[in-house]
């Protein structure tokens, strides 16, 4: 879009001018307009399917690191918080091998999210294969904020 320049301090505003203004403004008012927007589909527990404005959604990306505490251990619980969600947000969970060393245990693992609220996630890693491991659990959530 392009921008209005400014006047000089003391400048009379003519009509070429006035004319910016409005078009700038016009021009405006269509990206914002409802009938341009691109919309986002997001299923909930409680109220079932909402269509909200893209712009009006809800999107974080975050991660949180797991380190196998035990050569033994056969899983690993995790949770990660966030704020300002209506409803509990759509969350996806994946995991990828950490650390220095990209043990076979670390390559091995399934993630099971266990329960989603408004403000928090809670999982569990699954290691499958025994040893050593250090994973990263990415997150996207996605929701219809308050």
């Amino acid at each position: 879009m392009a921008k209005v320049p400014l006047p000089d301090r003391g400048q009379p505003l003519d009509l070429s001018y006035v004319y910016q203004l409005a078009e700038a403004i016009n021009n405006l008012s269509n990206e914002l307009s409802p009938v341009n927007a691109k919309y986002t589909t997001i299923d909930t527990e409680a109220t079932g399917q909402q269509v909200v404005r893209t712009s009006d959604a809800r999107i974080i990306g975050g991660y949180k690191d797991i380190v196998k505490q035990s050569p033994t251990s056969t899983e690993e619980s995790f949770s990660y918080t966030f704020s300002n969600f209506a409803y509990p947000p759509i969350v996806t969970a994946t995991t990828y091998a950490t650390g220095a060393a990209k043990t076979q245990a670390a390559k091995d693992t399934t993630v099971v999210i266990t329960e989603v609220t408004t403000g928090r996630v809670d999982g569990v890693v699954k290691f499958n294969t025994p040893g050593e491991a250090s994973v990263r659990v990415n997150l996207t959530i996605i929701g219809i904020p308050v």
